[in-house]
């Protein structure tokens, strides 16, 4: 940890922190001192990602299931406190297809997890972020969370309603803990299991997960109360 991170260490909580963009976030944020609670579904990735890591804590949890949630958030503030980020990065998406093609199961566990999942992490630790008075919730959206493509309808809806949900939280949050802020913000293009499941080996021309967080995560940490309602790019 070097002098600067030991000043200014922030606990971080990350959803889907075993894969992709949230592995690389958990990467990056501990090389920087920071302190990194992070979940994911697959125990043996969860697993691998605290070994791989090191400082942090690190539990096998599915964000639709509220016992677990509560479970994982009581934990991770036992040990670090309430957190200063909160990353809603955990989402699905559905497999490529026309709307009328998609089963109601699959559309349901695509809202399920990316607007549900969302909402059960927020319920469990935004009221002691509140309490402490400081800290920023970033609800990961999309671009088809403000534009949208064939194939992909569940998941455009699922980030067009993460986008909804982040700008009402906002007023809730600018009412009722002025100091707490809550921001949408679209990763961008990033070449991630998830992309290639739509785009094949053509999400290969774009940056990958690693790439993505060494600009990404000094922008999240810079985010703060003055940034409540935004809809943001990361660089």
């Amino acid at each position: 940890m070097n002098a600067q991170a030991s000043i200014d260490s922030r606990h971080v909580v990350i959803t889907g922190a075993t894969r992709g963009l949230g592995r690389a976030m958990a990467r990056k944020l501990v090389a920087l001192g920071h302190r990194v609670s992070g979940c994911g579904r697959d125990g043996a990735a969860v697993e691998a990602l605290g070994r791989g890591v090191g400082d942090g804590y690190f539990s096998v949890v599915d964000v639709t299931d509220e016992v677990a949630v509560a479970a994982f958030a009581g934990e991770a503030m036992r040990r670090f406190g309430p957190p200063d980020l909160l990353l809603n990065n955990a989402a699905v998406i559905n497999r490529n297809a026309g709307l009328w093609e998609v089963t109601a199961a699959e559309f349901d566990q695509v809202v399920r997890v990316n607007l549900g999942g969302v909402h059960r992490v927020i319920r469990n630790f935004l009221p002691a972020m509140m309490a402490r008075g400081s800290g920023v919730v970033v609800n990961f959206s999309s671009g088809w969370g403000r534009s949208t493509s064939p194939d992909v309808a569940p998941y455009c809806a699922s980030k067009y309603g993460i986008e909804g949900l982040t700008a009402a939280l906002a007023q809730d949050l600018e009412r009722a803990a002025p100091g707490v802020a809550a921001v949408a913000l679209n990763p961008g293009i990033i070449d991630t299991d998830m992309l290639r499941s739509c785009f094949g080996e053509g999400a290969a021309g774009f940056p990958d997960a690693d790439e993505w967080a060494e600009t990404a995560v000094p922008f999240l940490l810079r985010l703060g109360a003055r940034d409540n309602g935004g809809a943001l790019t990361a660089p």
